[in-house]
């Protein structure tokens, strides 16, 4: 079978889409999943939006109240359909442009003032709060990310990019934090807001759309939680196909943000979960027990390791040395 391009799966197949989601981040996810990654993050009704708390500063100085600026956007949006706009400040200011004829006269002075968020020379008032409703805006599937061009990413319309438009999911929060669990179970809400980067309000809300599915566990003393329909499978996990693997610092796998569920040791958390830059990890059975490094001396991938556990010689050898090769290889001209 003859493997796809990642971006023509993303801008020709379309089975994945790109949007702001969690974080308020530009995401990649399942096309058919968008409801997990966008309207499950939609507040309850009188209740505040994710990603855009910053966003005071500028309705303070425009007098304005966030539900009815939030409102003024929405209804601009469908002037999106069958446009497609290239880098975000040209989005931005499109947005603002559009939004200007519905304020009050004696607001668009202001709404075109210089931005108070550090760049006044490169922006205004108006695309710095079109700029935090564009976060918002996604998990009500108003926007989405189109294919790049020169470099730069296009926004358009769901309905422009999909050809058709993005319905809210239902029971979408429950599926999202069941999501969530069973992929990095044993989980804690306090990882779950990390990941979310919600309010702990926030986080509870949607936690306890899930909680009555979930079983109790102990890591370490503290308590966790596994889906119970995956406990089973926790408590007998079936044999790995390999004992071990060298993982890349940044891999997916050590994305969790419970890491300890991986490796209890504070010392090693801090070696192998660092602000700049990660090293590798030796992984056996799930377990880091190893950091690993490479640095390139002519035309050979030097690769140093620390180990925090005995593993056994012959194989580790063999995938540093498949590993070494590899790299080697990848990195020829």
């Amino acid at each position: 079978m003859e493997r796809q391009n990642p971006a023509h799966i993303l801008e020709e197949d379309k089975s994945l889409l790109q949007a702001w989601s969690f974080r308020g981040a530009p995401v990649v996810f399942p096309t058919q999943q968008s409801g997990l990654f966008l309207s499950a993050l939609l507040p309850q009704p009188g209740k505040p939006f994710l990603y855009t708390q910053g966003i005071g500063l500028a309705l303070d100085f425009l007098r304005l109240p966030f539900d009815g600026l939030l409102e003024l956007l929405v209804q601009t949006m469908p002037k999106l359909r069958g446009v497609t706009l290239r880098g975000n400040a040209v989005l931005d200011q499109t947005l603002a442009g559009w939004m200007a004829p519905r304020l009050p006269e004696d607001k668009r002075p202001l709404w075109e003032a210089p931005s108070m968020y550090g760049a006044p020379d490169r922006q205004t008032v108006d695309g710095a709060v079109v700029s935090f409703f564009l976060r918002p805006c996604p998990l009500m599937g108003l926007v989405v990310f189109g294919k790049r061009k020169a470099g730069q990413p296009t926004f358009t319309a769901p309905v422009t990019w999909l050809g058709h438009p993005l319905a809210p999911a239902q029971d979408a929060a429950r599926q999202l934090v069941r999501s969530y669990v069973h992929c990095y179970a044993p989980a804690g809400i306090q990882g779950f807001i990390s990941w979310l980067g919600c309010s702990p309000a926030q986080a509870k809300r949607l936690w306890g759309c899930a909680a009555g599915e979930m079983e109790p566990v102990l890591l370490d003393g503290k308590r966790r939680f596994v889906l119970s329909d995956d406990l089973d499978m926790l408590l007998s996990p079936p044999p790995a196909q390999r004992e071990m693997h060298l993982l890349k610092g940044h891999d997916p796998y050590l994305g969790l943000p419970d890491c300890e569920v991986v490796l209890e040791d504070k010392a090693w958390q801090r070696r192998g979960w660092q602000t700049v830059s990660n090293p590798g990890v030796i992984l056996r059975h799930g377990e880091v027990c190893g950091i690993w490094t490479q640095r390139k001396k002519g035309s050979v991938m030097d690769i140093a390791v620390s180990l925090r556990r005995h593993l056994p010689f012959k194989p580790l050898e063999e995938l540093l040395q498949a590993t070494r090769c590899f790299r080697e290889h990848a990195s020829e001209p």
